[in-house]
């Protein structure tokens, strides 16, 4: 695992998308990003932090801004996760050992209820259109949190 800082390039990288297809870092270049990193679809965190940045799109494409929801389900959950959802953000699986997730640190250690396990950290990245970081939120809370990316997005 790498540190990375506002400023630094993001890290390459291939994921499976719900299509059976892939998405790298090469597809963003060219507009704005977002990549926010949740734990597991169909949760209530994960599903309100998916809906907020759903119901916001277009105020993020507005803002030149494309975005992306990745945890380590599979694609086939992805899909459901979509459809029961109404999603409109695009996923991605970051599920490969080694994978964006542990370069960046956000799949860890955690702990709930005094039980210690791996899990993906909840955080978010904003890139800038040649794919260097220009804000990261780590350790999300996701009341608000949607809203408070587009504007970063729209001020960036």
């Amino acid at each position: 695992m790498t540190t990375y800082a506002e400023g630094d390039a993001f890290p390459e990288f291939t994921m499976e998308t719900p299509d059976g297809g892939t998405v790298t870092k090469a597809d963003l270049l060219g507009k704005k990003t977002v990549i926010f990193f949740y734990p597991k679809d169909n949760t209530p965190g994960c599903t309100t932090e998916a809906r907020d940045f759903s119901a916001l799109k277009s105020e993020f494409e507005k803002a030149g801004t494309h975005l992306l929801g990745v945890s380590k389900d599979s694609a086939r959950k992805h899909q459901n996760f979509i459809a029961k959802h109404d999603l409109t953000v695009d996923l991605a699986t970051d599920a490969e050992e080694a994978g964006l997730s542990d370069e960046l640190g956000v799949w860890g250690e955690k702990k709930n209820y005094g039980r210690t396990y791996m899990g993906m950290i909840r955080s978010t990245y904003l890139l800038d259109a040649d794919g260097k970081i220009l804000r990261i939120w780590p350790k999300v809370r996701v009341k608000d949190h949607a809203a408070e990316v587009l504007a970063a997005a729209q001020g960036a």
